[in-house]
């Protein structure tokens, strides 16, 4: 069977095509023939080796990929599921070693997959599982309630754009940031208002909220800048584990295998995609040994929407 993973850790050019072993669903699982794999950036923290130390632990290949959407072919023994053989479905991979979403066939635990959206193919399908789930958590986590505000940095990214029209759905004011050639995709998320990217993105966002917004999720990473855009005692959610100190502010870590296993939450978000509530952006598709020139693209940044690993023309 064929993956794309990694023998040693470095830029874009060491993910290689390699051999990894066929595997059976046991009792519990399903087995799943991957269409379409999504890359994001936490693929290219494995590639680095941001992790290599845990790694290692185990021999290489190391496979990346966090998202896979793709057709059933095998379900345990034992297992109890609604999903069928044939079923389109999508998940979230929890990668570790040589389990990762870059790879043509992979088991899951039955609890982490689910069918498809409606009228979504399954390259589209692909780019919902890992993105949308962090996005929910991070909302979760926030715990604001309807008429409350929230900011969202990064709100042109794949997270930040869910963040906003899943808050959008929670019935949350949202004040957004955005670069000039972003306003418009930003706006059409339904951000309430949208305020200029940059350096100084906490005194724009009290411009709108004077006393400061009720909570952040903060998906660019701007941290200590973004954090003064905060009321006393509100709350800041960050997907890199940022963790501050200051005027009674919860400071929440976004850490998406914590859902791991919730196909309740992930169903729900095939519904709000079928329903229009969130929106599912493809940037473009790369054969899977191609896989290089997509981490190249994603490492010049600029990439509005997902880019998608085809392991079949037929997705």
């Amino acid at each position: 069977m064929r993956g794309v993973g990694v023998i040693e850790f470095g830029g874009p050019e060491v993910l290689q095509v390699v051999d990894l072993p066929e595997t059976h669903a046991a009792a519990g699982e399903v087995r799943i023939r991957v269409h379409a794999s999504t890359v994001n950036p936490t693929d290219t923290y494995l590639r680095k080796g941001t992790r290599a130390e845990a790694l290692r632990k185990q021999p290489p290949p190391y496979v990346p990929g966090m998202d896979i959407a793709g057709v059933i072919d095998e379900i345990g023994a034992g297992t109890t599921t609604e999903l069928a053989i044939g079923d389109k479905v999508m998940a979230m991979v929890v990668n570790h070693a040589s389990h990762g979403g870059y790879r043509e066939s992979i088991v899951l635990s039955a609890d982490a997959v689910v069918r498809t959206p409606a009228g979504a193919t399954l390259i589209e399908a692909a780019t919902l599982p890992m993105n949308g789930l962090t996005a929910r958590q991070s909302l979760d986590q926030l715990a604001l309630k309807p008429g409350q505000t929230l900011a969202v940095t990064g709100a042109a990214g794949c997270y930040g754009g869910y963040v906003v029209q899943l808050a959008k759905a929670d019935g949350l004011y949202v004040i957004a940031d955005a670069a000039g050639a972003d306003e418009v995709l930003v706006r059409s998320m339904g951000a309430d208002v949208v305020v200029p990217r940059g350096d100084d993105i906490a005194a724009q966002i009290r411009k709108v909220a004077l006393g400061g917004v009720d909570g952040l999720a903060d998906g660019s990473f701007q941290s200590g800048i973004a954090v003064g855009a905060v009321r006393d005692g509100g709350g800041f959610a960050s997907v890199r584990g940022w963790n501050g100190n200051e005027r009674g502010i919860v400071f929440h870590k976004t850490s998406v295998r914590d859902y791991n296993h919730r196909a309740d939450l992930l169903n729900r978000l095939r519904q709000q995609a079928e329903a229009g509530v969130i929106t599912l952006r493809v940037a473009a598709t790369f054969p899977a040994a191609q896989a290089t020139e997509a981490h190249r693209r994603l490492q010049a940044k600029g990439t509005r929407g997902r880019l998608v690993l085809l392991w079949t023309g037929d997705s």
